[in-house]
């Protein structure tokens, strides 16, 4: 199906607008909280058993470096410019270290464990979601379902911290924090691919838990609404068969608005995994971005936050654009 090229550009500019706008809070909501960022390294230093001598030429040396000892109009318009290019400058916590280099490396931890998680989560929501208003669902299916609803109320943070004091501490049947065990390195070999599935099972867990309850309440009720449109009407009255009517008919159009509820999900799922890395000592964006606010470090916080932004308003477009595709009936056609 063609998308009118008028349309594409009124979302693009809404994508520029939205990237733009969080770009400007993601900047002055850090310098609004209290906390100086050189002194925080400072005392971090101390803190460390090391001497600093002539603190207050090293505070302006730090401030000429990262731009803080210009005005705040001057770190705006820099900072947008940087952001486009994705150059955040140095970090302040992990100095001489880029931000972006950083990002990298925590980056990919988050989306792996992210994207399986999410992924196992919607499939089994979805599934057990359009089993609980289909005839002849299995009877176990509706005996676990409350307990999926109970999840689906619990923060994912609390959740985490459930499962680490029953699995880990309590049974000792998986590890309680890092993402491998110690004398194995990080590869693609074999074996330390295992250990860190090993190692991710908890986390991964603990958001699996808490999303599907929400996407099998959700899928749920779009089955509700669609169990009496003529599609499935004239399906049943040609003699299709229960499964193929099922999925073919019932489960492709009531997952549609579950597809668009992901997209603009992602953001609240990211805001919970934080907490769970941070329990578990994931190395991932989440820890990442605990350490950087812990210590005040507005490099770090901004390039962070900003990259979430474009991943998750990226996302959307994406779908928006794309939605014809799974569903004809929609159409972007001029009127």
């Amino acid at each position: 199906m063609r998308i009118p090229k008028g349309y594409i550009i009124r979302r693009l500019i809404i994508y520029v607008v939205v990237i733009w706008v969080a770009a400007t809070a993601n900047f002055a909501i850090p310098r609004l909280a209290p906390g100086d960022p050189i002194m925080a390294i400072l005392q971090r230093v101390n803190l460390q058993g090391m001497r600093m001598e002539e603190s207050a030429k090293m505070i302006q040396a730090y401030r000429k470096m990262f731009g803080l000892d210009s005005n705040i109009f001057i770190q705006y318009i820099k900072t947008l410019t940087s952001y486009f290019r994705f150059e955040f400058g140095y970090s302040l916590t992990y100095f001489p270290m880029k931000v972006m280099d950083l990002i990298k490396q925590s980056l990919p931890w988050t989306i792996g464990l992210l994207s399986t998680a999410v992924v196992i989560a919607f499939i089994i929501g979805i599934f057990v979601g359009a089993l609980l208003t289909w005839g002849g669902t299995p009877k176990i299916v509706k005996i676990f379902t409350p307990f999926l609803m109970i999840f689906a109320a619990i923060p994912y943070y609390l959740v985490a911290i459930l499962l680490l004091f029953i699995f880990a501490f309590g049974f000792g049947f998986f590890p309680a924090s890092g993402v491998c065990s110690l004398g194995i390195t990080v590869s693609f070999t074999l074996k330390s691919i295992i250990d860190v599935v090993y190692h991710s099972i908890l986390p991964a867990l603990s958001i699996i838990l808490t999303s599907i309850g929400m996407w099998a309440l959700g899928m749920r009720g779009m089955m509700i609404t669609i169990e009496d449109e003529d599609y499935l009407i004239l399906a049943k009255a040609k003699g299709l068969k229960n499964r193929r009517i099922f999925w073919h008919y019932a489960v492709r159009n009531a997952m549609l608005p579950q597809v668009t509820a992901l997209a603009m999900s992602l953001g609240t799922m990211v805001g919970g995994v934080i907490l769970v890395e941070v329990i578990f000592a994931y190395p991932g964006i989440g820890s990442l971005l605990y350490t950087a606010i812990s210590n005040s470090d507005y490099t770090l916080i901004q390039g962070i936050t900003f990259v979430l932004v474009v991943a998750v308003a990226t996302a959307v477009l994406i779908l928006d654009l794309i939605y014809p595709l799974l569903d004809p009936r929609i159409t972007y056609g001029e009127r």
